[in-house]
């Protein structure tokens, strides 16, 4: 029997916010029945999320790469487009939420620009045991509003403002210091610096610090490396040298795992997978009920852990920065880590510097740090990443509401004490939490929703009705003592609010949803001699679906398998892993061999470097208009320049040579290819020269050497017939060969190359 409809004021239009929406509207338990308010103080919705390329007045950069794929930055029953790349940037996230809105929100008042002042809990007369909402809200539109609602879910976030650091004040010889959610370009950080030169300042070594970092470094290698006139304001016309450079100020050594890591670390062929797939593979953890591995960590788990992610990389990470190394005698501390594509291979190249410590104070151009009192000179401008404060999400509601949720606004991590896996607190029954839950997984944010509305739909975690299951969850729950102790904790997790695997088994516990199996036989890894068993939303879809949400779940399901069997048989995302190494520089020693007296046989020892730039449509110009109009995005392509020396045989002839390609990643058709570069311009793509095609090994055959790949060229009459083997050490190139044969009317000879770092 359908029940009188209520009321609900959801606090947010992000994620959080139309997640929990959707899931009231079309899955409420019980027969219950919702009308939904959806108030955001923003302009569009999507959170911190910019609604298309050019929205850039949010916490986000829209070109910002995110650390997931889209077959976990989803919801179980609504898929991606089929032509949304296999990582999104932040605007394709965006457009995604607004699809989904269209599908499931509907029927939802949606309220933009329009801001919840205040919430009060009034009691219902004369039966004070029950109470409503009664919401203030502010519109430029119509001003200060009355609105009553039953329940209220607060979808508003763990990024209310960001987090800033008190530092004294220095007028005098003032930088620029920004919050690095509101970095966008470097001619806005530095464009009132003409002619001036120095570091730029990044302070905060965790996720937003390693990717705001990254980003600077990338943008200065494209003004350094982009076609065109070479720019006077990032480029010292006198040394042709950068004027700018990014320094980066860490607490600690962090792991920095790249976007997509080695299913197989251990062969010099490995395959891959997006990050977090690999991560969130079940089959590597003990069979049974999965146990929470966030939150207080112990000794042995600091030891355990690490010394995973030294087996993962294959490296301490010494060979980047002797200050980025994580050293053995430190596995006793908990780890930490971040996401990051090109953080290392600029820390590697130069362009990133690492100090260790707090910045205590800036005085002029000078960062003092603490407590090992060192000074960095000559800073341009600073970058805080020093993370963002969730108390401001909850300032509309009343003092002693916050009083009872314990809110500690200095606690970034653990601002707000809630109960079971931080949904609801039993002493406001009928106030919801919906993503209030520090890690990156949606799946978590859609648990939360459901949980949120059964509550809701049985009376409240008070009730006699609920279902024995969650009747269960609540008596055994624990996670209000947890997170008060955690605030104390030095061995607090980097994320202590439970991993998502094992957040998703207690969710589907306590609302009876089961994790479904896989649709088909799975790869089996060879390190442990199991199936892989991949976790993503999908794998809990929600009780009651109609025929298309569970055709959606399938979806998700299907794509997410085909690429784990892309990526483990077919060597799906081995170009793009080959890719992302190449970055910075490499010792090059060529060996020249002609069977032409004109044409000389010796060495060629040198240097190459791979100097990472926006993607420029030349040669492509087709390919290029075609992303455009399809909304995707051009990536990224290096700038091959080598420089050295060759001898001939007789030791006679010796001559200082250079010569210049471009390199391209397509992620759509994931395919790597090498373009001449123009004659007449040195940083400009002229015509293709060859793809690069890898071999799939043989079934059964072992990996011991490293990925091989082909290519070829026709140049008038001249054959070029290229081979290349790309070995690693898990994701991180050990060492590479290039070697090519050039046969036609007046060409004979064959050229092998080793690049080493």
């Amino acid at each position: 029997m359908t029940k009188p409809v209520k009321t609900v004021c959801v606090v947010g239009g992000g994620p959080a916010g139309l997640v929990a929406a959707k899931t009231l509207l079309h899955n409420p338990p019980n027969g219950a029945n919702y009308d939904v308010t959806i108030f955001d103080s923003q302009c569009r919705i999507g959170g911190l999320w910019p609604a298309n390329k050019a929205d850039d007045a949010g916490l986000v950069h829209p070109a910002m790469i995110a650390n997931q794929s889209k077959h976990t930055m989803c919801f179980s029953d609504f898929s991606w487009p089929d032509t949304a790349p296999q990582i999104p940037r932040a605007f394709q996230v965006g457009e995604y939420l607004e699809l989904y809105r269209q599908r499931y929100c509907q029927e939802v008042t949606l309220r933009l620009e329009c801001k919840v002042e205040n919430a009060d809990l009034i009691p219902y007369l004369p039966d004070e045991s029950e109470h409503y909402w009664q919401v203030r809200t502010w519109s430029k539109e119509k001003g200060s509003e009355e609105h009553r609602f039953d329940y209220l879910v607060v979808a508003s976030g763990y990024f209310g403002e960001p987090a800033l650091p008190g530092l004294p004040e220095d007028t005098e010889n003032a930088i620029p210091v920004v919050h690095s959610s509101k970095y966008r370009n470097l001619e806005q950080l530095l464009g009132g610096l003409k002619g001036k030169s120095g570091k730029i300042l990044v302070v905060g070594g965790q996720f937003s610090g390693v990717e705001i970092a990254a980003t600077i470094a990338t943008h200065l290698s494209d003004a350094m490396n982009a076609p065109g006139p070479l720019r006077d304001d990032y480029i010292d016309q006198k040394t042709q040298g950068p004027r700018f450079s990014v320094h980066h100020l860490i607490q600690r050594p962090t792991w920095i795992l790249p976007l997509v890591t080695a299913s197989t670390p251990a062969d010099l062929a490995p395959c891959f997978l997006p990050m977090d797939l690999n991560s969130q593979n079940l089959s590597n953890r003990p069979p049974g009920p999965l146990v929470n591995t966030q939150g207080h960590i112990s000794v042995e788990r600091a030891k355990l852990v690490n010394s995973f992610f030294r087996g993962l990389l294959k490296t301490d990470q010494s060979e980047f920065s002797p200050k980025l190394a994580v050293q053995e005698s430190d596995y006793d501390n908990q780890p930490f880590v971040g996401i990051s594509d090109t953080y290392m291979d600029h820390v590697r190249s130069g362009a990133i510097g690492i100090s260790q410590g707090k910045l205590k104070s800036l005085s002029g151009n000078i960062a003092n740090v603490t407590p090992s009192e060192e000074k960095i000179n000559d800073v341009a401008a600073v970058i805080l990443a020093t993370g963002f404060k969730a108390s401001t999400s909850l300032s509309f509601l009343p003092g002693n509401i916050q009083e009872k949720l314990a809110v500690a606004p200095n606690d970034l991590n653990n601002t707000v004490a809630l109960a079971f896996h931080n949904t609801h607190h039993p002493a406001v029954p009928n106030l919801g939490f919906v993503g209030f839950y520090r890690a990156p997984y949606w799946g978590a944010v859609e648990m939360q929703a459901r949980f949120v509305t059964a509550l809701f739909s049985y009376g409240g975690p008070l009730s006699h009705s609920l279902p024995a299951s969650m009747a269960e969850s609540l008596k055994n729950d624990t996670s209000i003592k947890r997170t008060l102790a955690l605030r104390t904790d030095p061995r607090a997790s980097q994320f202590p609010m439970g991993d998502y695997a094992w957040l998703s088994q207690e969710f589907g516990t306590a609302l009876d949803i089961a994790r479904i199996p896989p649709l088909g036989k799975m790869p089996v890894l060879s390190t442990n001699n199991r199936e892989m068993n991949i976790l993503t939303a999908a794998r809990y879809p929600g009780n009651g679906l109609d025929r298309a949400q569970n055709a959606e779940v399938v979806k998700n399901l299907t794509r997410t398998e085909e690429l784990v069997q892309a990526g483990m048989t077919k060597g799906r995302f081995v170009a793009r892993a080959v890719f992302r190494s190449l970055l910075g520089d490499w010792k090059l020693d060529r060996k020249v061999e002609s069977q032409r007296p004109e044409q000389p046989t010796g060495r060629f020892v040198g240097t190459a470097s791979f100097h990472l730039r926006n993607g420029t449509s030349h040669g492509r110009e087709e390919e290029f208009a075609n992303i455009e109009r399809e909304g995707g995005d051009q990536g990224y392509e290096y700038l091959y320049i080598e420089n050295g020396e060759f001898i001939d045989e007789t030791k006679r002839l010796r001559f200082n040579a250079t010569r210049r390609y471009i390199w391209r990643y397509n992620e759509a058709k994931d395919k790597l290819s090498v373009w001449f570069n123009r004659i007449d311009e040195d940083r400009t793509a002229d015509y293709l020269f060859h793809e690069i095609d890898f071999i799939l090994p043989n079934e059964g055959e072992d990996r011991v050497g490293g990925w091989k790949a082909t290519g070829s060229h026709l140049c008038i009459e001249d054959v070029y017939n290229v081979q290349y083997e790309f070995s690693f050490d898990s994701v991180n190139l050990r060492e590479w060969k290039l070697g090519y044969s050039v046969n036609g009317p007046k060409k004979n000879y064959r050229l092998d190359a080793t690049y080493k770092r």
